[in-house]
């Protein structure tokens, strides 16, 4: 019996109290899925409700008697063992053997979908992440956000929801200017600018350009002339090999959209006068300005200067609101630590424009903290390529995809993160994802096994996957769906690598104390099938979480 098969048997004999009058409510009273969690011990049994402490005052009793009432009715089902009360109400459930063992079956039934569910199905979500500068490689605190937020996106993917993955590309301004003479005093040979950007990159893109246009002589042209000429085309060189590095991290976009085109569209007058009609625009000191603290921001901002430039502000206003039209529910701007100031403006902006802000609102932001990278214990600082900064492709060089990705999740992106490059490219259980990797390919190693000794799966009797490690790795199989949906509701990836580290610890425990295959004077047994099917259960939610953070799970180590 799956945690989901519990619910919906709970809430089934809701319904018939209710219809044979032992309980005092309405359908409409019974929320539609009843939540059961593992409790903290195991002695007090698989499962655990608190539906009684829910439902009891509206039920006009309290909940130690409603839990009782509720209990004679569990208690009618030949899956549940035992039932017991307590505390003020909690209702702490044990299934017999089989029906926790069945559990096998349903994952394997279930394969890739297991740990899924609808519950954000109708819902459309613009997840924007990564988002640098296309003036330089993508950086180490870039590449946390690549991998925090493709995880983010598989996650609520698997809920249901329809994701937009989105990348907005700084096209417009200063920095662009900055790039591009940068690019053309290191085509003439010179130092970059004070301001300008250093690193060998720059000298690579630059020579990159020259070479595939060998009929243009820089020197003939003015200054102008030459910025402009490696604006076009550096920039388009730089955006392509970001892409490149996000698609080589298996990072991938449906849209890239350009800053640019919210300037030369018109979206940014258009938003402007939307927040006119609402009555909150207003002009002084020569400028235009929208009346943030209204809604919450500490200063009212500026959005056209008195110069008659757009500040940047409007572009933020026009961009979320081009996002509102392109039909996205809600939108989730990931963003690094420097930005969070940003946050009071513009959850002002959202609802000035009359919508909601804040987690799980219309408009929803996240910030992440910094990455430092060590090696040997001193910290890493700088890059072969970029000069002062450490970026993507030095992480993955160092460790490779699947190693970055995990390392980069496994933490709260609230927190502070330090990589150990020695510890993540290493190949000892000391290393996270060698462990759980080497898990998934123990399932597989054993299932090579299995069928050299003849154990297959045509047989399968869940009542002999009684033994107490067979009973903890069906505990924690159990758990994966609910991982899921809390690491979509909290945004919050790194529950599942702590989730399959977690796995991982308890199939290895497993695989300690349990055979598969008969020793070489036993015969294959009905025990050795079942465990077989535990053993392929484990290695299939291993790859399924495994999968949500975009780590492959290997057959072979």
């Amino acid at each position: 019996m799956t945690p989901e098969e519990l619910s919906a048997f709970i809430r089934a004999s809701l319904s018939e109290s209710i219809v044979d009058g032992t309980i005092s409510l309405s359908e409409d009273d019974v929320p539609t899925e009843i939540k059961v969690e593992r409790p903290r011990s195991r002695e007090h049994g698989d499962w655990s409700t608190n539906i009684a402490m829910q439902l009891a005052k509206k039920a006009g009793t309290n909940p130690r008697a409603f839990a009782s009432i509720l209990v004679e009715k569990l208690e009618n089902s030949s899956d549940i063992a035992k039932t017991d009360i307590a505390g003020p109400g909690f209702i702490n459930i044990t299934l017999n053997v089989a029906a926790a063992g069945e559990l096998a079956r349903s994952i394997l039934d279930a394969g890739t979908e297991y740990g899924r569910n609808t519950a954000g199905r109708g819902e459309t979500v613009n997840l924007e992440f990564v988002s640098a500068n296309p003036t330089g490689p993508i950086h180490v605190g870039g590449a946390r956000w690549a991998a925090v937020g493709d995880s983010l996106a598989r996650i609520l993917e698997a809920t249901g929801v329809n994701v937009v993955r989105e990348y907005y590309f700084n096209d417009h301004g200063a920095q662009i200017d900055r790039f591009s003479k940068s690019l053309l005093a290191r085509a003439k040979g010179q130092e970059a600018p004070e301001d300008g950007y250093g690193g060998q990159y720059i000298a690579d893109i630059a020579n990159e350009v020259m070479g595939a246009h060998p009929e243009v002589n820089i020197s003939e042209l003015s200054d102008t002339e030459a910025q402009e000429f490696f604006r076009e085309n550096g920039v388009n060189l730089m955006f392509a090999e970001i892409k490149k590095e996000l698609d080589d991290f298996r990072v991938h976009f449906d849209v890239f959209f350009h800053e640019d085109t919210l300037h030369k569209s018109g979206a940014v007058s258009q938003a402007i006068e939307t927040l006119r009609s609402k009555g909150v625009i207003f002009e002084q000191d020569g400028a235009t300005w929208v009346r943030t603290t209204d809604f919450g921001d500490d200063k009212d901002r500026v959005i056209i200067k008195s110069d008659g430039d757009a500040a940047y502000f409007a572009g933020d206003i026009a961009y979320y609101l081009d996002k509102r039209n392109r039909g996205a529910d809600h939108v989730i701007l990931m963003l690094g630590a420097d930005h969070h100031g940003y946050i009071g403006r513009i959850y002002a902006m959202t609802r000035a424009f009359g919508d909601t802000a804040g987690k799980g609102e219309n408009h929803e932001i996240l910030i992440g903290q910094l990455v430092n990278l060590v090696r040997d214990g001193e910290p890493v600082r700088m890059s072969k390529r970029a000069g002062t900064i450490v970026v993507l492709g030095d992480l993955v060089d160092a460790a490779g995809v699947d190693a970055a990705r995990y390392s980069l999740v496994r933490a709260a992106m609230d927190t502070t993160l330090e990589i150990d490059l020695g510890l993540i490219s290493s190949r000892t259980n000391e290393n996270p994802v060698y462990y759980v990797q080497y898990a998934h390919a123990r399932t597989k190693s054993v299932d090579r096994n299995a069928a050299e000794h003849g154990v297959t799966r045509d047989v399968f009797d869940p009542s002999l996957l009684d033994s107490e490690a067979d009973g903890e790795l069906l505990a924690t199989l159990a758990k994966y769906p609910e991982i899921v949906s809390q690491a979509a509701q909290l945004r919050e990836p790194h529950r599942v690598a702590r989730y399959v580290e977690d796995l991982a610890s308890a199939y290895h425990a497993w695989y300690g104390k349990s055979r598969v295959t008969p020793r070489a004077d036993e015969k294959v047994t009905a025990t050795h099938q079942a465990r077989l099917w535990l053993n392929d259960a484990a290695g299939q939610v291993l790859a399924n979480g495994l999968g949500l953070l975009g780590v492959s799970a290997p057959d072979k180590m």
